[in-house]
């Protein structure tokens, strides 16, 4: 009976083993299917503008081989949300003037080493007399590689339309473009809620966990809690480009235009919560001094930081829903009195006050009060101490 005891254990730890991979696996495959399920717009735009491309410069303007046409499309898509329309333009007079180029020369000059060395410095040299940004510059030498390396100098030399492809890389950047803002443009609404639902959700829990480890004096998770609250940066960061991507797609896009007052929620709102994050990074770094030095904290204290994650968390249900932040106001009131009724209790308890001040500050400002509101709200005129001045080198 013992001796089967190893072996129970090590099957046992087997199917635990086989159980976790599982479970990982499912979780992967229902993450990928989120991923997905979010790009399933911007992939749709993409085929529908490679078709429409081709359509165009195949049926309309009569070319044979018109594979730039999709290319330019696909590729006018695929740039950076929040600079979409930009990038795009320069992108799209990237490829055309690199296949300009290079259409221009490969019938005189051939294929080879030292002709893509030519035709790529030439290339890059027109777009950056145009004007161009690195991506224009970086598309120019691209789109003359292509030509260069796929078309035979014999092609090109004979063909009745040496500007062929330039034309075909404007029809597919101009259709991409087109279906950017005419079919299906993605919701500015909700990648913006999606992106601020992140940042404060994140923020929330943060404060949930500094009211706790101030409750529970322990250390080691009061440093987790302040890793937490470093993290909460990189959400702030979506957040900037959801906005600008939204606020893109809400101008040209006339489907999406009567989202324009909800989202300047969310404009208006972006550098106060970059703010009030901040404020809360110094609360957790401060709360991991009060522990570490065994200062005194008033009990409150938890109290008034739990409240303040209650109302961050209605923020975020207000913001989301386009709704009047009055419920969201009544909470970062409660916070900050129950916060000012524990002065006095130690330097780092003091300290701790005036951040769930400037936090609930901020706030406030990201819900749609001016600052001169806010002092009213809080009953006092001069404002908190900013984030900048707050957040010092660690």
């Amino acid at each position: 009976m013992s001796d089967q005891r190893p072996d129970e254990r090590a099957a046992r730890r087997g199917e635990t083993t086989v159980g976790e991979v599982a479970h990982r696996s499912r979780e992967s495959v229902l993450a990928r299917a989120g991923r997905l399920r979010r790009a399933l717009v911007p992939i749709i735009q993409s085929a529908a503008a490679a078709g429409i491309a081709w359509v165009i410069a195949t049926k309309l303007i009569g070319h044979q081989q018109p594979f730039f046409a999709p290319i330019a499309a696909v590729l006018s898509l695929g740039v950076a949300l929040g600079q979409r329309l930009r990038r795009s333009f320069e992108l799209v007079v990237g490829v055309a003037l690199g296949v300009l180029v290079a259409e221009l020369l490969i019938g005189v000059i051939g294929r080879g080493a030292w002709q893509i060395a030519l035709v790529v410095f030439l290339a890059m040299c027109t777009a950056v007399l145009a004007g161009g940004g690195p991506v224009l510059v970086n598309q120019g030498a691209a789109s003359a590689i292509l030509i260069v390396a796929l078309v035979p100098a014999s092609a090109a030399a004979t063909s009745p339309a040496p500007t062929a492809r330039f034309v075909d890389a404007l029809v597919g950047g101009t259709v991409g473009l087109l279906v950017n803002a005419l079919l299906l443009p993605i919701n500015p609404i909700v990648l913006a809620r999606r992106a601020a639902n992140g940042v404060l959700d994140n923020l929330a829990a943060v404060l949930e966990e500094i009211a706790a480890v101030l409750t529970d004096r322990d250390a080691g998770r009061a440093m987790e809690t302040l890793r937490r609250a470093r993290q909460v940066e990189g959400p702030v960061g979506e957040l900037r480009d959801a906005v600008g991507a939204g606020s893109e797609i809400a101008r040209i896009a006339p489907v999406r235009w009567r989202t324009r007052g909800h989202l300047m929620q969310y404009v208006d709102a972006v550098d106060h919560l970059d703010h009030a994050v901040r404020n809360v990074r110094v609360l957790a770094r401060r709360a991991v001094v009060a522990i570490q030095q065994n200062e005194p904290v008033d009990p409150g204290l938890p109290v008034a930081i739990r409240r303040l994650a209650e109302a961050t968390r209605t923020l975020r249900n207000e913001l989301a829903r386009g709704a009047d932040t009055r419920a969201t106001q009544r909470g970062l009131v409660d916070a900050v009195e129950l916060a000012t009724a524990s002065v006095g209790t130690g330097f780092s308890g003091n300290v701790m006050v005036a951040q769930i001040r400037s936090a609930a500050h901020d706030l406030m400002r990201a819900a749609g009060l001016e600052a001169d509101e806010v002092d009213e709200a809080f009953g006092r005129r001069q404002p908190p101490e900013s984030a900048e001045s707050a957040d010092q080198p660690e």
